[in-house]
């Protein structure tokens, strides 16, 4: 008995100091900032143009992933060909690039010199250090975290709903459309935000790759880089901005993510009426 409470205390003590470590900054954070000169640093010129280099930035991107992304994740869940895994892998090595090798890779492929950026060039079409970067950028980094939760999301789903309806004469798309979206819906909403909380937050493949322009390719994340030392207080003031927006989507990706396993787990219309 007193070993088990000596345990117990040990790994009450590891977490506490986990605790304390992670909140510290937060709480410091908080503490620091002008909190009653938010309103008036938020409304600051940089800040606006940063704001508004972020929503369009962050719209497009998102539209991109959620188009493209799901029904690339779906054909990866569903179906079972040589190279599958290898295509898996590829989708998840974003997630574990450095931001700056990240930066530099989309840098070389769509570069002026690059490995198709030398067309793209040739045509009038420049990219690197314009927004449409900032856009590419933010869909290498945070595309990643939405294919890979459709990927789950679309596997969870139950063969048996899919096979009957394609037994009645369902077509391949109206299969994808009427039966795995819905069922997958909780679960794709989830990725989601997911990559929406990425995207936002990029910084390190956009500064290589789009450059820190004001008004142009300048984003909140880079905003605070450049007011580190020229206006601490509203590197401060949009850090805490964006602290309240990751806690509202890390909140709704737990919401997202409860609905989705009690979906889940609940039993089929099948089920209930045997």
């Amino acid at each position: 008995m007193a070993a088990r409470a000596g345990f117990t205390a040990l790994l009450a003590l590891c977490t506490g100091i986990v605790c304390v470590f992670l909140a510290l900054p937060l709480v410091a954070l908080f503490t620091q900032a002008p909190l009653g000169d938010l309103p008036s640093l938020l409304g600051e010129p940089v800040v606006r143009d940063a704001l508004k280099v972020t929503v369009r930035t962050v719209i497009v991107a998102n539209l991109a992933i959620v188009l493209f992304g799901t029904p690339a994740s779906y054909l990866l869940a569903t179906r079972r060909f040589r190279g599958r895994a290898l295509l898996v892998t590829l989708t998840e090595l974003p997630l574990v690039l450095p931001p700056a090798v990240a930066g530099i890779a989309l840098l070389v492929a769509f570069g002026a010199t690059g490995l198709i950026g030398s067309g793209l060039d040739r045509a009038g079409i420049v990219l690197p250090f314009s927004e449409w970067a900032v856009v590419l950028a933010m869909v290498f980094v945070a595309g990643p975290f939405y294919l890979r939760q459709g990927i789950t999301a679309f596997e969870g789903v139950d063969p048996a709903l899919v096979d009957a309806a394609r037994t009645l004469g369902a077509r391949p798309a109206r299969v994808f459309a009427r039966i795995a979206l819905p069922l997958a819906a909780s679960g794709l909403l989830a990725g989601w935000v997911l990559a929406f909380a990425r995207s936002i937050g990029e910084f390190g493949a956009t500064i290589i790759f789009a450059g820190n322009v004001a008004g142009r390719t300048q984003t909140l994340t880079l905003t605070i880089y450049e007011e580190l030392g020229a206006n601490f207080d509203i590197a401060l003031a949009i850090s805490i901005l964006l602290v309240v927006l990751s806690a509202g989507v890390l909140l709704s990706y737990k919401v997202l993510s409860a609905w989705s396993g009690s979906t889940s787990t609940s039993p089929s219309p099948s089920a209930r009426t045997s």
